[in-house]
């Protein structure tokens, strides 16, 4: 393994010959395989610092692995802005297709590749006010990324882990976070388990019984899967604290399947830290992927979706033919338990976390770390698609870093981001941008190294040490 960035040294030294002059000696650190992230060369007034965290002194172990803040800083950003990218494209084409018709005769067949740059077909509620044309959607230099349910309320509990100086949210700080910035009435941006969860919340119940099946029927749709990948981020390298941090905000909304499929998105983001830069982004997603499995029991139907779309991939058949057999298998054989086409009588399951998560298999397969090719195949996938595309468009966003993301675009982007479109009750009127959201995402990361990880942090050459499970 090697480290992304080099350490460079600014050495300034004279040498009197007939006169005195200055030069750079440029110093190229040897970094062993337990660093993962080095300076990108910044300057120390350029550290953040939180002052509502007292730092504490360390001395590095043998076990630690070293990660740049700065570094993890640009990636946090690329998370931000892949994400909004990925979530936009999507919308275009969210619930035009879910294979089986609703009740009205909507939503019928799925999309191919042949229909990206082609007009956008009617939704289940009608035309989508995004775009005419299914397409890359962008924010540009000058303008604001809006939010949506794939990106505000992972924004929310950012924001209740700084303020409540936390690394572990409770029912009540959960519950206290929701009625503050979520509206009662529509359009809220709330659907099935959310909406229900909020409903209960309003009612004076706590997370976690707010997800249990016997106080809502909707526990095992998509919800918790969109919301809580977020906390991988938060625990880099260390899937296990990730868990930890995501356990009690997963189950807000989720039991069973749908818990577990959203631990795997979160072991999958706590893993990206980890990629190996002597191998490919696909090789590395492989990787992650293979490692999050664990968090599917065998016999469960989530981890049937997946190895079924696995198995489709490594034979060679095309994406449009593994969503099919995908579609085929469970939605209208309803194989492996797998009974949310019959289940919900509205939409035939569209917005369960099975379909979507298979959908979501064969976008992160196919996709073989391209990020724009994985957005393609997320929105023409089918169901609710800008949500599959946003978790994954988010996870390359962050391994590409901002500058990444941008080259991969061959452009540049807007860096605002409006909270209040979805969400009430922010600083600013709810405006922000990428690397404000970005630095308190490394704030939160100070905390959960020192007091979940019994790591450090070390301002002078910001990084982070943090040790890793023997």
């Amino acid at each position: 393994m090697k480290l992304f960035t080099m350490i460079l040294y600014l050495n300034r030294f004279s040498r009197k010959i007939s006169f005195y002059f200055l030069g750079l000696l440029i110093v190229i650190s040897a970094i062993s395989c337990k660093d993962k992230m080095g300076s990108t060369g910044k300057m120390s007034h350029d550290i953040v610092q939180d002052s509502l965290l007292d730092y504490k002194t360390y001395q590095p172990k043998s076990i630690d692995i070293t990660i740049s803040r700065s570094a993890y800083k640009n990636k946090l950003y690329g998370f931000w802005l892949g994400q909004c990218i990925a979530n936009w494209t999507g919308l275009i084409t969210e619930m035009d297709k879910i294979g089986i018709p609703n009740s009205e005769g909507k939503g019928e067949g799925f999309y191919t590749r042949d229909n990206w740059g082609k007009p956008d077909e009617p939704n289940l509620w009608g035309s989508n006010n995004y775009s005419k044309t299914i397409d890359f959607l962008f924010a540009d230099q000058d303008s604001i990324w809006g939010a949506d349910d794939d990106t505000d309320i992972e924004y929310m509990y950012q924001q209740l882990l700084y303020e409540n100086k936390t690394s572990i949210l409770t029912g009540e700080m959960i519950r206290t976070g929701w009625l503050k910035h979520i509206k009662k009435e529509e359009e809220n941006y709330l659907w099935v388990s959310n909406q229900q969860a909020l409903d209960l919340m309003e009612e004076g119940m706590l997370p976690p019984e707010t997800g249990l099946p016997e106080n809502n029927q909707y526990y095992e749709m998509i919800d918790a899967q969109l919301t809580t990948e977020i906390f991988g981020f938060f625990a880099p390298t260390r899937s296990d604290v990730a868990l930890k941090m995501a356990h009690l905000p997963i189950q807000t909304v989720a039991r069973e399947n749908a818990e577990w499929i959203s631990n795997f998105n979160v072991v999958m983001y706590a893993l990206a830290p980890l990629a190996d830069d002597d191998k490919s982004i696909k090789a590395n997603l492989n990787w992650m992927a293979a490692e999050a499995r664990k968090q599917l029991p065998n016999d469960s139907y989530s981890a049937k979706m997946f190895d079924f779309v696995r198995g489709e991939y490594e034979s060679g058949v095309t994406w449009e033919e593994a969503r099919d057999a995908l579609h085929e298998k469970y939605q209208i054989r309803q194989e492996d338990g797998y009974l949310w086409a019959t289940k919900d009588e509205t939409c035939n399951g569209c917005f369960a976390a099975g379909i979507n998560f298979g959908a979501s298999i064969v976008s992160l397969l196919y996709g073989e770390g391209d990020i724009k090719e994985t957005i393609k195949i997320g929105t023409l996938c089918g169901w609710d698609s800008d949500n599959p595309t946003a978790t994954w468009g988010g996870l390359l966003g962050f391994m590409l870093g901002k500058e990444g993301v941008e080259k991969a675009f061959n452009r540049k982007f807007a860096d605002k981001f409006n909270i209040h479109r979805t969400r009430i009750g922010f600083p600013n009127d709810g405006i922000d941008d990428f690397d404000h959201m970005a630095t308190k995402g490394i704030y939160i990361i100070d905390r959960v190294v020192q007091e979940e990880l019994d790591g450090g942090v070390d301002l002078n050459n910001d990084v982070w040490y943090i040790p890793q499970k023997n």
